[in-house]
């Protein structure tokens, strides 16, 4: 049964008319551009309401269905009963059969009809019992040995004995062993009957069985290439996904985005290698061992690191080595006073350096500081967008919870007719999302791939610099309203401005993520960028709050 949730779409936005925003030329690589310059064509600003409406409908387009822990068990049920019916076999034998074959319907039938035989072999079921029934007063039991009544003995498909206490043992035990438990077999090492859940429901009861059919829930999704959970910690539902339809960014019921194919949280459009290794090295180790490679010295006698925290040369390692040696060259103290410079300089170290004695040292400690400096900045970055999405979600909540109610009251307003307060706020967080991740992208960029780098540069900075004039908008300038004491003449000229700027936004992002994602291609071979069009196009220029256009700049 296939179940589609209602859930928010950051993307789905309102088309409005970018007029309002552009000086009539098309904007960035628009339709007033001289087609013959060779210029990039990314369409940052188009005034096409036909190009609008479509990628309106493309957004609303989802390639992904989410799966509440209802529609999963529904989803095992019809599969069991379309195999029993197909095969003419019982509902235990179909589940046996799909837990053989990752719950895939079609796998079971193509296997089952190609050669039964084999199919039931390697299932473990069993058309004939291995052990003949015979009519005994007591049978005994192949665990304990002990003899047992017909009525106290119970067996798979294959025969063979044991007594209700050795089975709830060996199955009980199998449950608290893990998920293998789905696969279990009679307990004769050389037997593969497969026990199925009509032996399950008969053996267990209480924490056990629900354990067993918590696993056997777990497997319809863990085992199937198409599904995966939801990672959003207390979150049961599952994300069904069309393989090969496009970008892996899905949305949770639960409202959470994330990767569908390394489950991280959704990071288009920087792939999942990059963030892989970004995630990777923010958690390392490495970046202290640089920290103190740039920022320390060892101790000539103990080798311990030692950072300088305090103007003199004179260092002093600490208990119990307590060697006092020079800064500078290394030296034991001793043979340092004022013929050798004194307390802030080092006329040892001044002359050793120019001969050369201190090159290697100088230059991979310059090295690791540069390397650290360069992580530093984008890391900053980084983290500042991250934190402030994390503001925008919850400004975002308070919006559609307490204040649109309010401003409606206050503006005289009905609240649907302010859904383009809520659909700015969820701009700025998808828009804080791609900006976030673009500075791991940028930290990955060849550095000698200069021209590159400019025009990923000039990218991220106009679109950051029109995110900024949207969040400002935003956050700031709807204090004005929300705190006035009656409808307010401008309204109708904010909420023009507002969703103008939302949608410039938008065209902003998706053409950077458009870039991103196909490895900004739009650069000639020849290391000249394609020309970047002045941001006079725009409300308020860009230059100084390009993030991307910063330190790191300089150093290509």
């Amino acid at each position: 049964m296939d179940s589609e949730d209602d859930m928010h779409d950051a993307n789905d936005m309102e088309s409005v008319d970018e007029d309002f925003y552009s000086d009539g030329d098309g904007g960035y690589g628009g339709e007033g551009m001289n087609s013959d310059d060779d210029v990039a064509d990314y369409d940052f600003m188009g005034n096409e309401t036909d190009d609008s409406d479509d990628q309106a409908v493309s957004r609303s387009q989802k390639n992904y269905t989410v799966l509440k822990e209802e529609d999963i068990r529904q989803r095992q049920e019809d599969d069991m009963t379309t195999i029993s019916t197909l095969l003419s076999i019982p509902r235990e034998a179909a589940c046996i059969l799909l837990r053989r074959y990752n719950w895939s319907v079609n796998k079971v039938h193509e296997e089952w009809f190609a050669d039964e035989e084999r199919v039931r072999k390697s299932a473990g079921l069993l058309e004939e019992p291995v052990v003949p029934l015979s009519r005994v007063k007591e049978v005994v039991c192949g665990i304990c040995f002990e003899n047992y009544p017909p009525d106290g003995i119970i067996s798979v498909g294959c025969g063979h004995p044991f007594c209700t206490t050795c089975w709830k043992a060996y199955v009980s035990t199998s449950i608290k062993d893990g998920p293998g438990c789905l696969t279990l077999r009679c307990p004769d090492p050389s037997c593969d009957a497969a026990i199925g859940q009509d032996m399950i429901d008969r053996l267990t009861s209480g924490e056990d069985k629900d354990k067993y059919y918590r696993y056997l829930l777990r497997s319809y999704i863990e085992d199937n290439r198409k599904t995966k959970w939801c990672p959003a910690p207390g979150c049961d539902s599952a994300i069904e996904y069309d393989l090969g339809s496009g970008s892996y960014d899905v949305t949770c019921c639960c409202s959470f985005s994330f990767c569908w194919n390394c489950r991280e949280e959704a990071h288009r459009p920087v792939d999942c290698d990059t963030v892989s290794k970004w995630i990777l090295k923010n958690s390392a180790e490495s970046e202290n061992m640089n920290w103190i490679l740039a920022n320390s010295k060892p101790c000539p006698k103990c080798k311990r690191p030692i950072e300088k925290n305090q103007g003199c040369m004179h260092m002093t390692c600490t208990p119990p080595c307590k060697f006092e040696f020079c800064w500078l060259c290394l030296g034991a103290w001793s043979d340092h006073g004022e013929r050798t410079g004194g307390f802030y300089a080092c006329n040892r170290y001044e002359s050793a350096k120019q001969e050369g004695v201190y090159d290697e040292a100088e230059r991979r400690r310059e090295m690791a500081k540069n390397s650290l400096e360069r992580y530093t900045h984008y890391y900053e970055r980084w983290a500042t967008n991250q934190s402030s999405r994390q503001k925008a979600m919850a400004d975002l909540h308070q919006m559609q919870t307490v204040h649109l109610e309010k401003l409606s009251e206050i503006q005289c307003q009905p609240e649907s007719q302010l859904k383009f307060i809520i659909d700015s706020w969820q701009q700025i967080v998808e828009c804080r999302r791609v900006l976030k991740w673009t500075y791991a992208y940028g930290y990955y960029l060849p550095e000698h791939e200069h021209a590159k780098r400019q025009f990923f540069e000039y990218v991220q900075g106009e679109a950051e610099a029109g995110l900024e004039r949207l969040h400002q908008c935003a956050e700031k300038e709807l204090q004005t309203y929300l705190n006035a004491t009656g409808p307010s003449k401008d309204f109708n000229d904010f909420r023009t401005k507002l969703a103008g700027l939302t949608s410039v936004t938008r065209n902003y992002f998706e053409n950077l993520v458009r870039a991103l994602e196909n490895g900004l291609a739009d650069v000639d071979s020849q290391g000249a960028c394609s020309k970047a069009p002045s941001s006079k196009n725009v409300t308020g220029s860009s230059k100084g709050k390009g993030g991307g256009r910063g330190k790191n700049s300089g150093r290509t």
